[in-house]
């Protein structure tokens, strides 16, 4: 077994701080790992792999895995409503009451999943670099994605944390006394890794192995990075370059929008990426399915959350979006997420865990060009996703309208398509400056108080024990 999965999975059963680990004893040498291509590829595939099984074996639910951003962050924010308050992990994220030292409760941090990730994409770049035997395509192809997967990581963790150590090694004497970045270093890196992946990666997806093109849109190609570095670029206020990078993966013809009960499928021509299911019998699909259906009697121990009024009643009239990805449970008509249509039965691999897909890179393309003033882009770029809504399109009914206007209609439009995904309600109340207005009332409705310092995720206190240099997030001193 290769050296990096190897380490991801000891980094990720561990009670270690990330930075103080020791590669373990039983460990492939990396010299070896990467003389071989099919080895080489294996650390990547490792971490996919890992991200898929974390999708479905219960991490999801249990704050314990990466792909639990499509529920931790929809708690804090306004998406979702607790059912069963006496579920402490859930309810200390759904009152924004998290603590950097909740005691026996067992709260998994994201500080804690995401960086053994980046040791091992540290691990690969390093081992990719140095290697002279490695066929030259695919080990371009696998540095590509390594760098790929350190921007991905670092992305969600300035989001979540603001400023966060920036470790670019593997050495673990080097990253245990590394104090926070500022934000701004941290996206500066992740924009350079991510143009280092885009020159990289290939235009095609790849097998497991990296050696032959599948349809399997779930190894990182030129285009995943296009939509990370699109994405990266609105969140800095980089409008211009926002627009570029959208406009390749719209303008490229690999991806179309396509019907919404399809949208979340195996292979989906929308997907950019997505994570395989790997899992068996009532695990074979994803994780938001198994958590997000609900049984027909509504909400359980095991499934304690439903959408919130506030998200239910923010759609249009006749929204298509409402009635395909909303269902109902229960005699009170609990009303949840139904992007994902199967939940924890037996039956074969039919939908994906999907991380990108082409509507968010219209909507990043409609507020970059709004945000420019460029409002006939930006009406067209949001009606080509409210047209398969079946909802009115802007260049009818409100040729006219200003840019401010026309932004809030981008805005209240990625509310409506992205919910429950990845995060991306939480980080939008924050980038645009609108969560200390919508969440104090909220938070009141949800037995918590709102505190301006809650926007960002306390940082584990014992990992601050361990390297005392790391400062802890305002608000949870």
């Amino acid at each position: 077994m290769a050296v990096g999965f190897i380490f991801l999975y000891t980094c990720q059963t561990s009670c270690k701080k990330f930075i103080q680990v020791e590669a373990p004893g039983n460990s492939t040498n990396a010299e070896n790992v990467y003389k071989d291509d099919a080895i080489a590829a294996s650390v990547l595939t490792g971490i996919y792999a890992t991200l898929s099984r974390g999708n479905t074996d219960g991490s999801f639910e249990g704050a314990g895995d990466f792909t639990s951003l499509s529920l931790f962050p929809s708690l804090s924010a306004d998406e979702l409503t607790l059912f069963d308050l006496n579920k402490q992990t859930y309810f200390l994220y759904y009152s924004n009451s998290l603590s950097a030292n909740p005691g026996n409760i067992g709260l998994p941090s994201y500080w804690n999943i995401i960086y053994p990730y980046i040791f091992v994409a540290n691990s690969a770049i390093d081992g990719l670099n140095t290697s002279t035997t490695l066929t030259p395509r695919v080990k371009q192809q696998l540095l590509g994605e390594a760098k790929f997967i350190r921007a991905f990581c670092y992305f969600y963790l300035v989001n979540l944390y603001g400023d966060v150590p920036l470790s670019l090694t593997d050495d673990w004497k080097v990253n245990s006394s590394m104090p926070r970045t500022s934000a701004s270093q941290i996206y500066d890196q992740i924009i350079s890794d991510l143009k280092e992946a885009q020159e990289l990666l290939s235009t095609d997806y790849l097998s497991s192995d990296a050696s032959s093109v599948t349809s399997a849109r779930v190894r990182p190609n030129k285009w995943v990075a296009a939509a990370l570095l699109a994405r990266t670029y609105l969140y800095i206020n980089d409008f211009s370059n926002a627009e570029i990078e959208a406009s390749k993966i719209i303008d490229n013809g690999s991806y179309q929008l396509v019907s919404l009960n399809n949208v979340f499928l195996k292979d989906s021509k929308e997907a950019i990426w997505q994570l395989q299911a790997v899992g068996t019998g009532t695990n074979s699909n994803t994780g938001e399915g198994k958590l997000f259906v609900l049984p027909s009697t509504g909400p359980t121990v095991n499934q304690p959350v439903y959408l919130s009024d506030y998200i239910v009643n923010t759609f249009e009239a006749g929204d298509l979006r409402k009635i395909n990805w909303i269902a109902k449970a229960g005699t009170t008509s609990y009303c949840y997420p139904a992007k994902y249509k199967i939940g924890a039965i037996n039956t074969t691999a039919k939908e994906n865990c999907t991380v990108f897909r082409l509507s968010e890179q219209y909507l990043i393309r409609a507020e970059a060009r709004a945000r420019q003033n460029k409002l006939p882009g930006a009406i067209a770029d949001l009606d080509s996703v409210r047209k398969r809504a079946n909802i009115s399109l802007m260049a009818t009914t409100n040729p006219g309208i200003d840019q401010t206007a026309l932004i809030d209609k981008i805005i209240h439009e990625r509310q409506v398509e992205l919910f429950t995904e990845w995060g991306h309600r939480w980080f939008d109340l924050k980038r645009t400056n609108i969560i200390n207005t919508i969440m104090p009332s909220i938070t009141i409705v949800k037995n918590g108080t709102w505190e301006k310092t809650d926007q960002l995720y306390p940082i584990p206190q014992s990992e601050i024990n361990k390297a005392p240099q790391i400062i802890q997030n305002s608000g949870y001193e």
